[in-house]
C-alpha cells in the first residue's frame, strides 16, 4: 500500500456521502507498499480501508478484482468484502481516481515467519484456488511477458537517469528475458489467482491466517504460477537467498490442500523463474522512474534478480 494522490477529511467526506457506513471520525494515510493510494477510514460504524486506484490498476479490470473478493468473502474465505455504496456499486471517483472503500481486517503480517505459519499460508493459497474455481469472471495476467517487454523497453529508454547498478541490472534482465521468453503453457491446472501472494498481504492473528488482502494483481493464470510467485516471495531472506526450510514448508502446506499434478511439479522451477524476472522488472522500472514527491519507498530489484539462480538450478535438465 501506498500514498500517491492525497486526500482530505472534506474529500473523504464527500465521496463517503454516497455510502451508509457512518461518519469519518479518521483519516490515516496508508505509507506501505507501491502500487495504489490506501488510506484507513475509522467512521462512526466501524473502519474500513479507502483505496484510489493508480498506475498499473487498470480501471476496467476491477470488477474482476473487486468480484472476485467478493466472491471469496461470500463463501467464508478470509480477505474484506468490497462495500457497495448506496447504489450498489463497488466503484466511484474521488480527486480523479477511480475509488472504493473495503472492509478492514483485523491482524498483522509477519516479518519473521515460523515453519508453521509458512504451512498455514501456503495451505490458504491453496484455499483461495479451490474457493475460487467457480468465479466465472476472466482477466489476462496484466503483468505477464508482453508488460515485462515494455517495461524493460522504458527503462532502457529512460537509462539517463538510472544508477550504475541498475545498469547492470538492466543488463542482466535482458540477457534473461530473452533465453526465458514466454515461460507459459496451457496445460496446467488454472483459474482465478491472487498473483501477489507476498508475506505483507496475508495478515495473521492468534497463530492463524486472519485475512488475505490487495487482490489488485488478481487475474486468470496457472496455479502452479501463484505458487511459484508466493514461494519467491515467502522462500528467501531479505537478500535473496533460498530458505530450503521455508520452501518447503509452503509448499508442504500448499499441497495438504491441493496437491500438484506431474506436469506442475516440472514446471514449477521454470515459473518460479519467470516470477523473480517479473518482480524484478517492475521493481527496477519503479525504482528508476521514481518520484520522491510520492509517499512511497521502492523496493530493491536485485533481490528478485538473486532468486533466478535458485530456481534454474533446480529446473529438469
Amino acid at each position: 500500500m501506498a500514498v500517491f494522490t492525497p486526500v482530505s477529511i472534506a474529500d473523504a467526506e464527500a465521496f463517503l456521502a454516497g455510502y451508509d457506513i457512518g461518519e469519518v471520525v479518521e483519516l490515516t494515510a496508508i505509507a506501505e507498499g507501491v502500487e495504489n493510494t490506501n488510506y484507513r477510514l475509522d467512521t462512526t460504524r466501524g473502519q474500513f480501508v479507502l483505496t484510489l486506484f493508480e498506475g498499473r490498476t487498470d480501471e476496467a479490470s476491477l470488477p474482476f478484482c473487486l468480484g472476485l473478493t467478493a466472491h471469496l468473502a461470500a463463501r467464508g474465505f478470509p480477505c474484506p468484502t468490497p462495500i457497495e455504496d448506496r447504489s450498489g456499486a463497488w466503484l466511484g471517483r474521488l480527486n480523479g481516481r477511480a475509488a472504493a472503500v473495503i472492509e478492514w481486517k483485523t491482524g498483522a503480517w509477519l516479518r519473521t515467519p515460523s515453519s508453521a505459519d509458512q504451512a498455514a499460508a501456503g495451505a490458504v493459497l491453496a484455499r483461495l484456488h479451490l474457493t475460487a474455481a467457480d468465479f466465472d469472471l476472466e482477466r489476462a495476467n496484466p503483468v505477464g511477458p508482453a508488460m515485462w517487454r515494455r517495461l524493460v523497453d522504458r527503462c532502457v529508454e529512460g537509462e539517463g537517469r538510472a544508477s550504475d547498478a541498475d545498469r547492470a541490472l538492466l543488463r542482466q534482465v535482458q540477457a534473461t528475458l530473452a533465453r526465458l521468453g514466454d515461460p507459459f503453457t496451457t496445460d496446467l491446472p488454472g483459474g482465478a489467482i491472487h498473483a501477489d501472494y507476498f508475506p505483507d498481504n496475508v495478515l495473521f492473528e492468534d497463530g492463524a491466517v486472519s485475512a488475505v488482502i490487495d487482490f489488485y494483481f488478481g487475474c486468470t493464470g496457472a496455479f502452479a504460477y501463484d505458487l511459484a510467485i508466493a514461494l519467491s516471495a515467502w522462500g528467501f531472506d531479505a537478500e535473496g537467498r533460498a530458505m530450503p526450510d521455508a520452501l518447503a514448508a509452503f509448499q508442504g502446506g500448499y499441497e495438504s490442500v491441493r496437491p500438484l499434478n506431474g506436469a506442475e511439479r516440472e514446471a514449477l522451477p521454470r515459473l518460479g523463474e519467470a516470477a523473480a524476472l517479473r518482480f524484478t522488472v517492475t521493481r527496477l522500472h519503479d525504482r528508476i522512474f521514481h518520484d520522491p514527491a510520492n509517499l512511497v519507498t521502492p523496493k530493491d530489484p536485485a533481490v528478485f534478480l538473486r532468486r533466478m539462480d535458485h530456481w534454474r538450478a533446480t529446473e529438469p535438465a
